[in-house]
């Protein structure tokens, strides 16, 4: 049962969003808007996310949505805005990762943060300020393409600074994302990033479907978080139709979820091994992380678990060998885990090449306002499964892995203690003896709602926001990636550091490129 909320201020009337979240939603004016980003960041809050919407077709005009973490759950703020100039108050003075996503929402939108960074971040090359994607007069985002555009990238100057250029194009199969370093000799002076290259149109291509479809297009936002991104859309769906999901389908969404958090821990301890010159590491690693997911296979039907969740339950039911399979699998799983973790804590090479590189202190992670994996590497407590726990965390116990040093050798250790935690919370999944149904009917649509969804995924929180037409169809759906909150906190990390050091605290990261491209 949803709390009462502590109210933030006075003289804004908020309604409880349905749905697991503790969630509320309001409208207010720009005044109150900001007034309530401040009281939430001066209480220790967060902002978790930020978009726009053309209801101009509907007899209104635009509107921006604030999505806002405090003590209490989450509050969705909404400014409606005009329908000719669609404008609002930069919050990146507040909450300095609003920058990148005001940006974002005016290439898609039109509706421009005044006073803040006005340069363009999706749009490159070929796509023109004019043609806005997410406006209702453009039905695909493909027509949105033509003209040029040119970046201005913010230089730095003074004796013996020079660029390097790394990217969008990378070798083999990573996505396009540009850097650009100024360094003396090799030591960085400041990192700028841009991102975005794809422009995929997801966002767009959601209105052309219905909220039983969507599901696999967000499961497809980013590969690696297919499940977070699947089960906070369906949460957010089954909150907007009124849908009750089968207790037995709500504990296989966490073991799915759980399988993937390990899956991915897995290989990027490989890879942090490999990117310090430990081969052996990364062998060892992707070894373990491949019976994972050939164990995937043989129960789920799927080795990366893109299909198995969708709203109002799960597609799949693991039969009681399959069970069996999975629980036997796991002993096996965390006594190699035990032995590498000893190899990687003792090898002295790894541990030179980890500690110290890529320090964010628990300061500037607050300052920042990082998220998920690398903010508890950063001595910070902070983790939805145990702050916002949706059935079954919620009869679990999570633990969350938090250390203090916040470089890379921090990140490793919480990938260690997640794996750990994961294994745990893997056997008390299977070990249940939970029957029944594992999917359920959606409700009727409430056409005049807002569906929220979100889950901690392994890199962070995940969260998706929906609304719909009553006959089913999308309005609009807005996924956000953890990563929105990290990408920014990357550039400050490298300061300091040599250029060789780069892809070794970029890998202690791993941010996504695909949930950051919309």
């Amino acid at each position: 049962m949803k709390q009462a909320i502590r109210h933030p201020l006075p003289g804004i009337a908020l309604a409880l969003v349905p749905g697991a979240l503790p969630a509320w939603h309001g409208k207010m004016t720009a005044e109150q808007l900001v007034d309530l980003c401040q009281a939430v960041h001066d209480t220790g809050g967060r902002l978790v996310s930020l978009w726009g919407t053309d209801e101009r077709d509907h007899g209104s005009g635009f509107a921006v949505f604030i999505a806002l973490q405090d003590r209490d759950g989450l509050l969705i703020a909404e400014l409606p805005l005009d329908a000719e100039h669609p404008e609002h108050a930069d919050l990146g003075a507040i909450f300095p990762v609003a920058n990148r996503l005001q940006r974002a929402n005016h290439d898609l939108t039109g509706i421009r943060a005044l006073g803040g960074d006005a340069r363009w971040w999706l749009r490159h090359g070929n796509w023109p300020a004019p043609a806005f994607p997410l406006r209702r007069e453009i039905k695909t985002a493909a027509d949105a393409v033509t003209g040029d555009a040119e970046y201005g990238f913010v230089r730095v100057e003074g004796d013996g600074v020079h660029e390097i250029a790394v990217g969008p194009v990378h070798a083999g199969i990573i996505e396009p994302g540009h850097f650009r370093f100024s360094v003396v000799g090799e030591k960085l002076l400041r990192l700028e990033e841009r991102l975005g290259y794809v422009h995929k149109g997801i966002e767009k291509r959601f209105e052309s479907m219905t909220l039983a479809e969507g599901v696999r297009l967000a499961a497809r936002v980013s590969g690696d978080s297919a499940v977070a991104f699947a089960w906070a859309y369906a949460m957010a769906v089954e909150g907007l139709t009124g849908t009750t999901v089968p207790e037995r389908a709500s504990w296989l969404r966490a073991l799915f979820l759980e399988r993937e958090r390990i899956a991915n821990h897995l290989g990027d301890l490989g890879a942090l091994g490999n990117d310090a010159g430990f081969a052996f590491g990364l062998s060892q690693f992707l070894r373990l992380k491949e019976n994972l997911l050939r164990a995937n296979a043989a129960a789920f039907g799927q080795r990366y678990l893109m299909d198995v969740i969708v709203p109002g339950g799960t597609r799949v039911d693991p039969s009681p060998s399959s069970i069996s399979a999975l629980l036997a699998s796991l002993a096996p799983l965390e006594a190699e885990l035990r032995t590498l973790r000893e190899i990687y804590d003792n090898h002295s090479g790894l541990q030179d090449r980890f500690m110290g590189a890529g320090r964010v202190t628990k300061s500037l992670a607050e300052q920042l306002g990082i998220i998920g994996l690398a903010a508890r590497a950063s001595g910070l407590r902070q983790d939805w499964r145990l702050e916002m726990p949706v059935e079954p965390y919620n009869l679990l116990g999570v633990e969350p892995a938090v250390q203090s040093q916040g470089d890379v050798a921090a990140r490793v250790a919480v990938r260690f203690d997640e794996l750990t935690e994961s294994l745990r919370l893997c056997r008390a999944l299977l070990e249940s003896p939970l029957s029944g149904s594992v999917e359920t009917p959606l409700g009727p649509v409430q056409a005049d709602s807002i569906g929220i969804g979100g889950i901690e995924g392994w890199r962070g929180p995940v969260f998706v926001a929906i609304s719909a037409e009553a006959d089913g169809r999308i309005r609009r759906c807005h996924p956000h990636d953890p990563s929105w909150q990290n990408w920014p906190v990357l550039e400050h990390a490298v300061i300091d550091n040599i250029v060789p050091d780069f892809p070794l605290i970029n890998k202690s990261f791993n941010l996504s490129y695909s949930g950051h491209d919309l």
